[in-house]
């Protein structure tokens, strides 16, 4: 939950990111408020300023902000944290406020933000504004345009918000720690003309990857390529929250690309257009259908899609292994192998402990039936369930739930989809016969697939 407590008062050391003005200098640094819940909170409402629809962060909350005159002020606190990936697994990262990533930052175009940003790290660090166009002093490389932020210290970032989009934050000091271990956010500035491309519903998050080891709990960040987490906004299915979403709005998804590799963001049952990058709006003209949009590395990658068809849709990464949990890249294929002749060879190496697995999949079904041991703080490959038994997803993965007669705010968890009468896929007495039609099934096209000649075993053809 949201707490606030006083980070170094209003004694404390103030350097400038750049040499700053006097007002910043003047002022009394703003209380930091933390959270420690990893559940989706509800979104900020701007109570001064123009109006827009606040965005919701997967799993995460937005930071709240003073105004001092005319600035609006806010307060990072770079920290050791530890963040729950899911239910059973929980990991030692770095972040802001209290989490990793830390806060949604929300402002609109035209403000002026002022950004404190405080050290508690073991090591200096700075802060990149990803994308945003703003004075190179400001701009956070560390030793390049700015002074390391010391353990201990804190900075301060000025600069006026001329464009409206959505933005990403990330250190620019010993960056393939700092980032390898969750420092990293979301910012968004929202269109000062709240008419411009205005959406019902606005989802954000971001993605990274990560090395733990099974049993273990501190991120191995030496790595390139091998990651067994893939998370959104340091999360992994069944911990990802669903986006609850009422049927016919008009609804935008932000994610941002922080990990080191793309991915390719695949909505099941709706089309949908890339509407903004990390660069700006896309034109409405250069905008095309899509399921399915790769997400660069360092990039952002916007949707805007018409909730219109009602369910509970998949929401996933579609590189495989990205829905998937504690991956472990070197087990070996057995698929096709008798069991009982793999299990007597793997007896004779290993007559206590050897078993054979993974003959027929590794579906849950098989592998459920082992009830093998895990180490502490891991989690199942493959897990989750639905209404109709084990989901077999992990990782990158999540559900779009829509929903007739959803309240305006309201983003709770709305429960399983309850399908209309004769619209669930069933088994079939594969005999040869017409299967029999569900009660109320919709009428489907007939598609005349005769090719003379075509003869498939058990297929009666004319």
């Amino acid at each position: 939950m949201i707490s606030r407590r006083g980070i170094l008062g209003s004694a404390a050391v103030l350097a400038g990111a750049t040499l700053v003005s006097g007002r910043a200098q003047a002022a009394a640094i703003p209380e930091a408020p933390m959270m420690t819940s990893p559940k989706m909170q509800p979104p900020l409402v701007p109570k001064t300023g123009p109006d827009y629809q606040p965005v919701v962060t997967l799993n995460g909350w937005t930071l709240p902000w003073r105004m001092n005159g005319d600035w609006k002020e806010f307060h990072l606190v770079a920290e050791p944290v530890v963040r729950e990936l899911a239910p059973g697994m929980k990991a030692n990262l770095w972040g802001y406020n209290g989490q990793a990533p830390g806060p949604t930052i929300e402002a609109v175009e035209g403000d002026k933000v002022r950004i404190f940003v405080t050290n508690k790290l073991p090591e200096h660090t700075t802060v990149h504004w990803h994308g945003m166009i703003l004075p190179n002093g400001m701009d956070g490389v560390g030793g390049l345009t700015q002074p390391h932020i010391p353990p201990g210290k804190t900075f301060v970032y000025e600069f006026q918000l001329n464009d409206s989009g959505t933005f990403m934050y990330h250190p620019h000091s010993d960056e393939m720690v700092q980032m390898g271990m969750g420092m990293m956010g979301m910012f968004v500035v929202h269109p000062r003309d709240p008419k411009f491309r205005p959406v019902d519903r606005d989802f954000v998050f971001v993605m990274s990857t990560y090395l733990i080891p099974p049993g273990t709990s501190t991120p191995k960040v030496a790595e390139m390529t091998d990651f067994n987490m893939w998370t959104w906004n340091s999360r992994v299915f069944p911990g990802i929250d669903t986006l609850p979403v009422r049927l016919g709005d008009r609804v935008r998804v932000r994610m941002g690309n922080l990990s080191m590799t793309s991915h390719p963001i695949h909505l099941h049952g709706h089309h949908f257009s890339v509407t903004c990058t990390d660069g700006g709006w896309v034109p409405e003209s250069a905008q095309w259908p899509e399921a399915t949009i790769a997400v660069p590395v360092g990039s952002i990658r916007a949707f805007d899609v018409v909730a219109n068809n009602p369910g509970d849709w998949a929401f996933h990464c579609h590189k495989t292994h990205h829905a998937m949990n504690a991956m472990g890249h070197n087990v070996q294929n057995f698929i096709g192998v008798p069991k009982a002749a793999l299990a007597q060879a793997i007896k004779k190496l290993a007559p206590d402990v050897g078993m054979a697995m993974g003959t027929t999949g590794m579906a849950m079904g098989e592998m459920a039936g082992m009830e093998m041991p895990m180490p502490d703080n891991t989690l199942p490959m493959m897990t989750g369930t639905g209404q109709f038994g084990p989901i077999e997803m992990g990782g990158m993965f999540t559900v779009m739930k829509i929903r007739e007669g959803l309240a305006r705010d309201d983003y709770k968890d709305p429960g399983p989809y309850k399908n209309p009468p004769g619209t669930v896929a069933h088994a079939v007495d594969a005999d040869g016969k017409q299967p029999p039609r569900q009660e109320n099934a919709p009428a489907q096209p007939n598609h005349d697939m005769k090719m003379p000649g075509m003869k498939m075993p058990g297929m009666k053809m004319p």
